[in-house]
């Protein structure tokens, strides 16, 4: 793999994270609007990509690989947790 392709791969493998955190923010908002209405969609999309982007990383280095279905879960567990942690603490 060539700089520039190694270049976007690192980029497309970004995204996943920063869109499923940003989709998983939005749908938060929209299914608990009531509870949320006092937190910013920023923070809630930032928590939620981070633990996505984090998740997928770790996967990476323990699997060997991206794309595998054990990174995929252990994104959404991880965002779950980050947009619990970022909505509902005190």
């Amino acid at each position: 793999m060539g700089l520039l392709e190694g270049f976007w791969h690192g980029l497309n493998f970004m995204a996943v994270g920063l869109l499923a955190g940003c989709i998983a923010a939005a749908l938060a908002k929209a299914v608990w609007r009531r509870e949320l209405s006092g937190k910013p969609f920023i923070r809630l999309a930032a928590a939620a990509s981070v633990a996505a982007l984090l998740a997928l990383g770790l996967g990476w280095m323990l699997l060997g690989r991206d794309g595998r279905m054990a990174s995929y879960l252990a994104m959404v567990c991880a965002m779950a947790v980050a947009l619990a942690w970022a909505g509902f603490r005190r």
